[in-house]
């Protein structure tokens, strides 16, 4: 008995048709079902006279899935020229006609009239061409409510440009062959177009927001190009991201640092839940943990360096600013009186250290910087300061000592530093973020380089205003300084309600907006004027995606990261888990 051994399958170019196309094709008079999709295909018809540069933009810009072809097909001039003289004679005999006969004159005879001419010369001197143009517009929808509501979108956002579509009835799939990337107009539903009007219809409007530098911020959903983009090109480099939890604006912030570390950008992270100490690992960072019983200490009396070109005086005097803000955080609610009273005693402290505006510019290791203990003794020894000293007790000398009471011994000579407050008490983040932003200041001041600072869960600092003021500063100022400042936060309408939000929004010159609840969706949209398909993208959005605006020019956006970005990075539990080993494991 014989046996043969199968040959190995080999491919065959054959094949190929079989890979790419669907399983099989429905076919109606008013639409065609391609897999779980049904299709329905439009060609444009009609034109008004004028048509500017812009006018096919918010069809291209749609964030809705569509396929757009359109065909170019150049006409003879010769044969142009002899049919426009027809038409020139033709519409001069009606004129002359209507002429003889005492009628009134038609606007809009004479008005193609002049038209017909002035293209007549266009054509002869060779400053325009002429095209018979085909535009197809072929939309998807998951069931036919889908379809129908994006058709009546499209078709009335073209309406009101006096552009007119209709469905290709009956010969749908004519239609959806000629939207195939092949280059074949088998609908052949053509108008005659000259070169002006003819160009405004090719596709570079579509927003595209790839440079030669820059980082990668994803992938652009309208057109699949890269979104590759620089910060620092802008007006000024602040940003802000806004999503509901779980939407992903940590893991984008992440793969910006990533990125941004890559490209010589130091970057500083206020870290609210230690979701950015495996980055810091990976990488070599520095990990600070900022609660009442870590060795990390930040003394917010401490004296920053010198920033070059400033006079000592100013820089003192917004020092001084700077700690009056915090310890109002600190006391809560104040009188006037005691405003202006702990202005003067901060002032005494420094001076209790032989430190004055005259001196403050002198090297930092020939001056003892005070503590807040310094502070709470010249307070009580000054008439009207002890009901504020003893305000300040339990954070000299009570539970919150360790936090606020101890020189700094934290090293920021790193290329990514990251101060995390998940261990500490949920009234002491407003005050340690403070305090922590404020140390950043000084140091970001003291030499000119760029960096970032990401402030995650920025909500909780505008929710009292004095450290939403004082954030606020550090966006307006931070141009200056080469610093770009972004500004995560979920809590949207907590964000907005601050008197210092939405001038913070306004001060950054980027905007990521990810998937958002129902519930906040009115106060983003609102606050960013998005367009009723905008909202809809937001509330409908999938981890990663969303709007990237960037100056005036806006994108739908899917942040994308690579294997090895992705393993540094996350902080799905279940990837967590099978990292060390334990994925699969029941309890």
């Amino acid at each position: 008995m014989k046996f043969s051994i199968p040959k190995a399958y080999t491919p065959s170019p054959d094949d190929l048709p079989s890979v790419i196309a669907p399983a099989g094709v429905e076919v109606n008079p008013s639409h065609l079902k391609l897999g779980d999709y049904l299709v329905k295909t439009f060609f444009i018809f009609t034109y008004p006279r004028y048509l500017t540069s812009s006018w096919f933009s918010p069809i291209i810009n749609l964030t809705e899935m569509m396929e757009i072809s359109i065909f170019f097909h150049p006409m003879d001039t010769a044969t142009a020229l002899r049919d426009l003289r027809k038409k020139v004679t033709q519409i001069e005999a009606e004129l002359s006609e209507k002429e003889e006969k005492g009628l009134v004159r038609d606007p809009q005879l004479e008005t193609a009239y002049q038209d017909v001419e002035s293209l007549r010369d266009s054509l002869l001197q060779a400053r325009e061409k002429l095209f018979s143009v085909a535009v197809y517009i072929t939309l998807y929808g998951r069931n036919a409510d889908d379809l129908e509501k994006v058709a009546q979108a499209t078709q009335s956002l073209l309406e009101s440009k006096l552009v007119y579509m209709k469905p290709a009835l009956f010969r749908q799939i004519e239609g959806f062959t000629s939207m195939l990337p092949i280059g074949r107009d088998v609908l052949e539903i053509r108008t005659p177009l000259n070169s002006g009007p003819a160009s405004s219809l090719f596709p570079f409007v579509s927003p595209d927001l790839s440079s030669d530098k820059g980082i990668l911020y994803g992938v652009n959903l309208h057109n699949n190009s890269l979104v590759i983009f620089d910060r620092f090109s802008l007006e000024n480099a602040n940003s802000v991201i806004f999503a509901k939890s779980g939407a992903g604006k940590s893991f984008t912030a992440k793969l910006q640092i990533l990125r941004s570390l890559m490209v010589g950008t130091n970057v500083i992270v206020i870290d609210p839940e230690n979701e950015y100490q495996n980055l810091a690992n990976a990488i070599g960072g520095s990990y600070f943990k900022i609660s009442l019983t870590s060795p990390n200490h930040v003394n917010p009396f401490d004296i920053p360096l010198m920033p070059a070109g400033e006079e000592p005086a100013d820089v003192f005097k917004s020092h001084v600013l700077n700690l009056t803000g915090l310890v109002k955080l600190m006391l809560g609610a104040i009188t006037p009186e005691e405003d202006s009273l702990l202005d003067r005693v901060i002032t005494e402290t420094y001076a209790s250290r032989d430190i004055t505006a005259a001196t403050f510019g002198e090297a930092k290791e020939e001056l003892n910087p005070p503590l807040l203990e310094d502070l709470q003794i010249i307070l009580q020894n000054t008439e009207g300061g002890q009901g504020m000293s003893q305000r300040l007790e339990k954070f000299v000398h009570g539970s919150y000592a360790g936090f606020t009471n101890a020189p700094t011994n934290v090293d920021i000579k790193n290329r990514l530093i990251v101060f995390s407050m998940r261990d500490l008490e949920e009234e002491l983040r407003p005050v340690a973020m403070y305090i922590i932003t404020n140390f950043i200041w000084n140091l970001i001041r003291s030499e000119l380089k760029p960096r970032l600072l990401m402030i995650d869960e920025a909500w909780i600092m505008m929710k009292y205003k004095d450290s939403a003021q004082f954030l606020f500063g550090l966006v307006k100022r931070a141009r200056k300084y080469y610093l770009g400042i972004t500004t995560i936060s979920q809590e949207v309408e907590d964000f907005l309600k601050s008197d210092y939000g939405r001038p913070i929004i306004t001060n950054s010159s980027i905007q990521l907006l990810m998937k958002q609840s129902p519930t906040s969706i009115e106060a983003v949209a609102k606050a960013f004027d998005l367009t009723e398909g905008e909202r809809e993208l937001l509330l409908e959005a999938g981890i990663g995606e969303g709007l990237f605006f960037a100056g005036l020019k806006h994108v739908a956006i899917k942040v994308v990261a690579s294997y090895t970005e992705d393993q540094i990075i996350t902080t799905n539990p279940e990837q967590l888990l099978e990292a060390k080993g334990l994925g699969g494991q029941k309890t």
